[in-house]
């Protein structure tokens, strides 16, 4: 199989409008997570990453009416559009277009507001989607709880490599709304502070809402550094509804088959990129996964006390950060870690490192109903 080549992107979300404007908070350890002691989701405190409508509704007037377009309409939609202007001539008569969310418009069953209620449906999404841009092709709608993200760039990698299109734009994105929080919050899983990722003293997730976008093709640009998607695998643990393994088997076997696929042994691995919700069982069957696949030494970090768990964005964001980290030999620090809070060894990066060559980096997620996904993103060195 082919790999899959990443090209521009965009993240929309609390820290920025653009990639570069969230890379620069990353760098700098500043969280777009703020405290809301009442909130419109939940009548106790809640930390969220939450993007201000206001703002947003001000970014999007310049491509159209916000007010014929949800808050998630509005993000995805904008995320594309940066993707579009940077490559005024593709073809969007031959170019896939895959939309990754987890739970949709599904504010909407609280209020339609102006909205027919066929706004609730995911294809709905989707087709939105397609016809501003006027995208020819149908759209192809990825929902597989928190590993979505991810797992639609595997989706274009496969539809690629079948001769289905060339090139795709893959793009992802999920809102707060009351009935995601309060799900969460039925769980016991929410975080009334900043979430601490692999720290003993972690108590739960911190939710996020964002967007991203990123056009991905069968071939790399000539003369440049350009990052691919060499290897990934998808495993279901089949533990629990919402429960992770305890033995980390589903992860354990997506960074094997992942590994695999990219043709590399683990130690060529430089940093893990992981899912890292600071909950208890998750972060604990992320930590036995990776030590089990002799990772244990590599540096690894999550982005959740930046962005908030952003659900179906999430991979997808944290899949960028990759490229990004690649491209600029840095790896963004882990915030709010201060004492390891796993069984297994891990090796949690606390401050901003430059100047590490990553030729190997590995992206992990997981999420509901025991789905779990690897990539392996490779540095590759074109020539003209």
């Amino acid at each position: 199989m082919k790999n899959l080549y990443l090209h521009e992107d965009c993240i929309i979300s609390p820290i920025g409008y653009t990639t570069s404007e969230n890379l620069e908070h990353l760098r700098s350890g500043t969280t777009g997570l703020q405290k809301f002691d009442k909130s419109e989701f939940l009548d106790t405190p809640i930390c969220a990453g939450v993007l201000n409508s206001e703002v947003l509704a001000q970014a999007f007037s310049a491509i159209g009416d916000s007010k014929a377009y949800t808050k998630l309409e509005q993000m995805m939609l904008l995320a594309v559009h940066q993707i579009l202007i940077k490559n005024p001539d593709l073809n969007r008569m031959e170019t896939g277009l895959i939309v990754s969310t987890t739970k949709g418009n599904v504010h909407l069953l609280e209020d339609l507001g102006v909205f027919k209620k066929e706004r609730l449906l995911l294809s709905n999404l989707g087709e939105i989607i397609k016809d501003f841009f006027g995208f020819n092709l149908k759209p192809i709608v990825v929902s597989n709880a928190c590993i979505s993200g991810g797992l639609a760039l595997a989706v274009a990698k496969k539809m690629i490599n079948a001769g289905k299109f060339n090139k795709a734009v893959v793009v992802g994105g999920d809102m707060l709304s009351k009935f995601i929080v309060t799900g969460f919050n039925s769980f016991q899983a929410l975080s009334e502070t900043a979430c601490k990722p692999f720290s003993k003293d972690r108590n739960g997730i911190n939710l996020g809402e964002a967007a991203a976008a990123m056009l991905v093709s069968n071939t790399p640009k000539k003369d440049s550094i350009t990052i691919s998607l060499a290897g990934d695998a998808s495993a279901n643990d089949a533990n629990h509804i919402s429960g992770p393994s305890r033995t980390g088997e589903g992860l354990f076997k997506s960074i094997q088959n992942s590994l695999k696929e990219a043709g590399i042994s683990c130690e060529a691995i430089k940093a893990v990129a992981t899912h890292g919700t600071a909950t208890l069982y998750n972060d604990e069957m992320e930590a036995i996964a990776i030590a089990r696949s002799g990772l244990g030494a590599t540096p690894l970090h999550s982005v959740k006390a930046y962005y908030g768990h952003t659900l179906g964005a999430s991979a997808l964001i944290e899949s960028i950060l990759c490229k990004h980290m690649m491209l600029n030999n840095e790896i963004y620090p882990s915030l709010h870690f201060n004492k390891l809070g796993v069984s297994k060894q891990i090796n949690v990066v606390t401050a901003y490192q430059n100047s590490i060559n990553l030729d190997y980096v590995l992206k992990t997620a997981s999420g509901f109903g025991g789905c779990n996904l690897a990539m392996v993103f490779k540095k590759e060195r074109q020539n003209g």
